[in-house]
């Protein structure tokens, strides 16, 4: 069975109220541990956060069975890895060493209290959270935050809108590698459905993976250089490497008779269609000089969602993954966020307002860059929103100049850039890189980062007034003096 948290705490073990943090320390870790406490300390909020966590159970995890990890530590385990950007390595060291995590998790602090948390505990745990949960847990902590400073004006929340990458966890995309990483799952996984069979028919499937890598290999370094048969020795190296991945897709082909149902054929069967669509769009490019479209591109075998992004700005930096959209208040808490598959800026402004509208009724007002512009954008948030700060595109009319340099409309549009601040906090804090699979991963990834990023801020805050407390009393003990 799995309980929220510990109702009675062991022998040794701090109460997670009396846990001293350091508030001079400038790691970061300090002030997401000072955001986790304070939600714990906060009656309500803390209740609030544990009737959802117990939501995503069912009856049987919270009655039967053995004693799971409890919902407080997964909360805590999952806010750690993805705010100070660890992957589950690092994440499992320090829980296991870090006496301050240790005690936030409900431990002793000691760590020969007995208990290790293993890898794989920690991998199956921090899935259990889902997009759908931490986006009402989000809700809960940015109202958190706005009580502790006070902020609760019902007409004065306003946002800035931005978006930008999450790369994915992949190589660079050439037809060429994208074959070769085909091919070796394809060879992989047959071998793996024969030997489980107790056949041995592809026992030389290392060679085969061998002999595929040395002719992707005289692809790249035909590449290089400035021969004058630099063309023709590169279609040859092109074709010399079809032919050979032809050959070895037909053996596969035939093998699947042995195979049939097996556990792992979807698999195989899946990695071998990736592999045929790569063979062709190498003999349509490299061979027959095509154009390939971009709409028959995949970017990673692996990671299908994976989009080429190219933002045009000087520089010209190719980013691989998705991209993000994201509304920061003007007390630096993240509202909410979408991830934008298949989608532009434009396609979504009216969208993450209403989404972003839906958990914070009280908010009004909102900037934009210029590639959020459209004639159905300006219009619609104008309904929605009392003030729309999005400068459109092109020439200006009469009318739309004056709106713009209006004085009001130049301050917020200053203003704006202060999103990039945001993001470039989410990007030291997780959202650089997506280090989990597939799309579902990359959503809940990206949920527990802002997350992450507004417990921190809630984190900073308390030490902020932790800080000007200190002050105020060294002042009041020199004018004793």
């Amino acid at each position: 069975m799995r309980e929220i948290i510990p109702i009675q705490p062991n022998l040794g073990e701090t109460n997670i109220e009396d846990i001293i943090i350091d508030t001079k320390s400038r790691d970061d870790i300090p002030d997401v541990l000072m955001g986790l406490q304070h939600i714990f300390i906060c009656t309500d909020l803390k209740a609030d956060l544990f009737a959802l966590l117990k939501s995503i159970l069912n009856d049987n995890q919270l009655n039967i069975g053995r004693s799971g990890l409890n919902m407080w530590s997964v909360f805590v385990l999952a806010t750690l890895r993805t705010n100070l950007n660890w992957d589950y390595d690092r994440l499992q060291h320090m829980v296991n060493q870090h006496i301050g995590i240790r005690q936030m998790l409900g431990k002793s602090g000691l760590f020969d209290d007995g208990y290790h948390y293993p890898l794989q505990t920690i991998k199956d745990n921090v899935k259990m959270l889902t997009p759908e949960l931490l986006e009402k847990i989000n809700v809960l902590l940015v109202n958190a935050g706005h009580k502790l400073l006070n902020k609760q004006d019902a007409n004065s929340l306003s946002g800035r809108c931005d978006s930008f990458v999450v790369e994915t966890n992949v190589h660079f995309p050439s037809d060429s590698g994208q074959l070769q990483d085909a091919m070796r799952k394809a060879l992989g996984l047959t071998n793996t459905a024969y030997q489980s069979l107790g056949l041995t028919d592809w026992r030389q499937y290392k060679h085969h993976e061998k002999s595929l890598k040395k002719l992707l290999r005289k692809i790249q370094k035909s590449k290089k250089g400035n021969a004058k048969n630099k063309e023709s020795r590169l279609k040859d190296a092109h074709q010399t490497y079809i032919n050979l991945a032809r050959k070895i897709l037909h053996n596969l082909e035939v093998s699947f008779d042995k195979i049939a149902n097996h556990d792992l054929e979807s698999d195989i069967r899946a990695y071998l269609t990736d592999a045929y669509r790569q063979i062709d769009q190498i003999d349509r490019r490299a061979i027959k000089g095509e154009v390939i479209p971009a709409s028959e591109k995949v970017y990673s075998i692996f990671e299908r969602h994976t989009e080429w992004n190219n933002k045009g700005k000087a520089g010209g930096k190719i980013e691989l993954g998705v991209k993000v959209c994201i509304i920061e208040d003007q007390y630096q808490f993240i509202l909410h966020h979408r991830v934008m598959q298949k989608e532009v800026d434009s396609d979504i402004a009216e969208l993450i307002v209403k989404q972003c509208q839906r958990n914070f009724p009280n908010f009004n007002s909102c900037s934009f860059d210029k590639g959020f512009d459209s004639a159905d954008n300006q219009t619609k948030l104008s309904e929605i929103l009392d003030n729309v700060v999005m400068p459109k595109k092109g020439k200006l009319s009469k009318e739309r100049q004056e709106i713009e340099h209006d004085e009001q409309f130049i301050k917020d549009r200053y203003q704006h850039s202060a999103v990039e601040s945001a993001i470039n906090c989410l990007e030291n804090h997780g959202l650089d890189k997506c280090l989990d699979k597939g799309i579902e991963g990359f959503k809940r990834y990206v949920s527990i980062a802002i997350i992450g990023r507004n417990i921190q801020r809630i984190g900073s805050i308390l030490r902020a007034k932790s800080r000007a407390k200190e002050e105020r009393q060294k002042r009041k003990l020199l004018k004793a003096a």
